[in-house]
């Protein structure tokens, strides 16, 4: 039994665990299917996994530019720079600009952004 998740190794083995518990619960029809020694070994593995992945592959929280948050929200909503610019009510090159950090964010550029694409308006303001 591993206890402790250090190489990639015990990472793959422990994935291959958790995969078999996986498909037992899928073949019985859902995780209530498992029994509760079941159910606790998947749980501990999952946190088994969770903490190595945290330590070896970290997710950003957030961006640290106004040009990345910005970016996000792109992703997040599928827009082009053509649609941001259409949902922001300003000229395409504008928002080029400000992704390039070529570009000051205007108060009522400030206001859309905050308005449009949901981003805090104290970000705004730390990052504009």
């Amino acid at each position: 039994m591993i206890t402790d998740v250090n190489t990639e190794e015990d990472y793959k083995q422990v994935q291959a665990e958790v995969e078999t518990y996986l498909q037992k619960a899928t073949l019985g029809g859902g995780f209530d299917s498992l029994s509760g020694a079941d159910d606790q070994e998947l749980l501990r593995l999952s946190h088994l996994m969770r903490a190595y992945e945290e330590q070896h592959y970290p997710m950003p929280t957030q961006p640290q530019t106004l040009a990345g948050m910005v970016e996000l929200k792109m992703i997040e909503r599928n827009l082009k720079q053509r649609d941001l610019a259409e949902l922001l009510e300003v000229e395409v090159l504008r928002v080029t600009e400000l992704l390039q950090g070529k570009r000051r964010v205007s108060i009522k550029l400030a206001r859309q952004l905050y308005k449009k694409l949901n981003i805090p308006a104290d970000f705004i303001l730390e990052h504009a």
